[in-house]
């Protein structure tokens, strides 16, 4: 005969449903709160950016420690995608404030999605850049994309299989294209200052 699971198998199941759409329905607000935050940095809100962004690490922290007897939900996609967006707000907040970049340790979150966000800041980074040329600042975007060299040139040292790091290859591809075409941006800007002032001359 076989054992009677039923009674079993659906409380635990249940319970992990339970969690599972509790986590589905917290991620959707962690990842809210942080686009909102990187939207406000480019309006250079920054107040009300560091304010959405602390709501979206706080919510996702309280979120991992109510996942912590789930682990199987800990690892669903959706939550991965919130520590991914926490990261990312946190990183172009840095960036764009001139602060030190945090570590995945600093954020308290597992360094794959952390990875993700450091190579979808650069798109940030790139918005940023080219806000700096429309504003004739060569300079601090000279120095952004040096920073976005750097962060390309790291997540390319992380060689593991896709299947550990979720994709990260197609995530440094993207990023690697982005800094490409912002050094192309950054050097026809130059050209054209230069072209101006001898036409000054």
């Amino acid at each position: 005969m076989t054992p009677d699971l039923s009674n079993d198998v659906r409380s635990i199941l249940d319970a992990r449903f339970e969690a599972r759409e509790k986590a589905i329905t917290e991620s959707r607000r962690v990842i809210r709160a942080a686009a909102n935050g990187i939207r406000a940095l480019h309006r250079s809100e920054w107040d009300d950016a560091d304010q959405l962004i602390t709501e979206s690490g706080e919510r996702l922290a309280a979120l991992m420690a109510e996942l912590v007897d789930n682990p199987e939900v800990a690892a669903h996609n959706v939550v991965s995608d919130a520590a991914k967006e926490y990261a990312e707000a946190r990183i172009t907040q840095a960036s764009l404030t001139r602060a030190p970049i945090p570590g995945f340790g600093d954020l308290g979150i597992d360094p794959v999605p952390y990875l993700h966000g450091l190579g979808e800041a650069v798109g940030e980074m790139r918005r940023r850049l080219l806000d700096l040329l429309r504003a004739e600042r060569v300079d601090e975007a000279e120095t952004l994309l040096v920073e976005m060299d750097d962060i390309v040139d790291l997540l390319a040292e992380i060689d593991y299989p896709d299947g550990m790091t979720n994709g990260l290859r197609r995530t440094t591809d993207v990023a690697r294209s982005l800094v490409e075409r912002s050094r192309s941006d950054l050097t026809a800007t130059v050209v054209q200052e230069r072209l101006r002032r001898d036409l000054k001359t």
